[in-house]
């Protein structure tokens, strides 16, 4: 493979095939929403879905989230297709108790937002509520060993955004809902 030296980088096409792909490996953004309702709606209560779907799509926006996410999903499509090397092989298509590489990528989203995400990730990863159920399930032939531990890491950082900007209202220092 040569390197194009007409290579730029288009920030838009990246953003599209973000959603593109979330979208094609059955993952909605109201059902992201659904994970930070669940995780924020015991410290917030007035919290709304419309909300929480304007904090998902803010995590979206940002382009460590973006590189994660096409990252991972494309691993589990070659494990999918059985296309990398064994023992990795083996070891994503069967989403292996050992291999933490999927978490690792994972927390590159929720470090974009601060510890907080941290404990909201690491919560949603051992419960697995809504998506992350059927995502995490072996019972169909596609292979999520990435795909679920990423969903959890937007819920995470975006409930995080949450967090902070409950903060940053009740201390009257509001600025625009998305930065």
């Amino acid at each position: 493979m040569t390197k194009s030296s007409e290579y730029r980088l288009n920030s838009t096409k990246i953003a599209e095939a973000t959603r593109e792909w979330l979208t094609k490996r059955g993952v909605e953004i109201p059902q992201i929403a659904e994970l930070v309702l669940f995780l924020q709606k015991d410290y917030y209560p007035e919290l709304t879905m419309q909300e929480c779907e304007m904090y998902v799509e803010a995590v979206l926006t940002k382009r460590e989230v973006q590189n994660a996410i096409l990252t991972g999903i494309q691993l589990d499509l070659l494990a999918e297709e059985g296309k990398l090397l064994s023992p990795l092989q083996e070891m994503i298509e069967n989403d292996e108790g050992l291999y933490g590489c999927d978490e690792i990528l994972a927390l590159s989203i929720v470090n974009v937002y601060g510890s907080i995400g941290f404990t909201n990730f690491g919560y949603v990863d051992k419960l697995k509520p809504g998506i992350l159920k059927h995502l995490n399930d072996k019972e169909d032939a596609q292979c999520h060993t990435f795909l679920d531990d990423i969903v959890g890491a937007i819920a995470a950082a975006a409930s995080s955004r949450v967090a902070h900007r409950k903060q940053a209202e009740r201390e009257g220092r509001v600025g625009p809902p998305i930065d």
